[in-house]
């Protein structure tokens, strides 16, 4: 008969234990990563015991909708915007579907303002591509730059040879939001979502917004199909129906 200390008994503890922590207290992916290294070394280290092969549990992954803007949420976003350089980044964010991390990081020459291109160099994956430069961002770019001359990034940051950090674009965006009165919260990302929701919605192939995404397969992008709402209003609940004006199928 197994002992206590079995490696049989050992793993169901633990098992039972990280389910119990993960389900009851709903502990994140991160701190749960952190909780299984903590007590594989407690095994190794205390009980002497190897454990790499016990069958530890992952929490799952939430599975949630991206935060999608209306284009009237969007255009009062943007109207609140007072320093050209904030307006030029947020239209580029929304207007073309980039990442913040992708436009903090453009270079003057990326952008191809003669024929309204957006060179995206080293994007996710380290994959390079081409976008669509709106002609409302081309405007809001040459404003910006009529009174700016921002050498080697577009978007100098405040420290010398330092490109704008992402996290100071979150903080022009929560200053907007509010501006705005918006009450919903989101990030700067929620204006990439919302570019390819409203193309979406606007009847462009879910194949080109991957393209224009940067997006590896169309399975990412099938997301957004889950957000636009263009087919759903196309549909009738039964509450709104006239009596006879037809009627759902019966199921057998």
């Amino acid at each position: 008969m197994e002992s206590d200390t079995g490696q049989g008994n050992l793993a169901e503890r633990l098992r039972i234990y990280l389910i119990r922590r993960t389900r009851e207290h709903g502990i994140s992916r991160p701190y749960h990563d952190q909780l299984v290294s903590a007590l594989r070394r407690f095994c190794e280290m205390v009980l002497k015991r190897n454990v790499e092969d016990l069958p530890l549990v992952r929490p799952r992954k939430k599975k949630t909708l991206p935060t999608v803007l209306s284009q009237r949420e969007v255009r009062r976003l943007l109207a609140e915007l007072r320093n050209p350089k904030h307006l030029a980044i947020l239209a580029l964010v929304y207007s073309a579907g980039l990442r913040v991390s992708e436009v903090v990081r453009m270079r003057p020459e990326d952008l191809d303002l003669e024929r309204g291109l957006i060179h995206v160099k080293s994007g996710k994956g380290g994959k390079d591509r081409y976008t669509l430069l709106a002609d409302a961002a081309q405007l809001a770019v040459e404003a910006y730059l009529e009174g700016a001359h921002p050498g080697e990034w577009l978007f100098p940051g405040s420290r010398p040879g330092r490109h704008l950090t992402t996290r100071s674009v979150q903080k022009v965006v929560d200053r907007a939001r509010k501006r705005a009165g918006l009450e919903k919260s989101f990030s700067v990302h929620a204006l990439r979502h919302s570019f390819a929701t409203h193309l979406l919605e606007a009847g462009t192939d879910v194949r080109f917004i991957q393209e224009l995404l940067g997006h590896a397969n169309t399975r990412t992008t099938q997301i957004y199909t889950h957000v636009s709402n263009r087919e759903l209003r196309r549909i009738k609940s039964p509450l709104d129906m006239e009596e006879g004006g037809g009627r759902a199928e019966e199921s057998h």
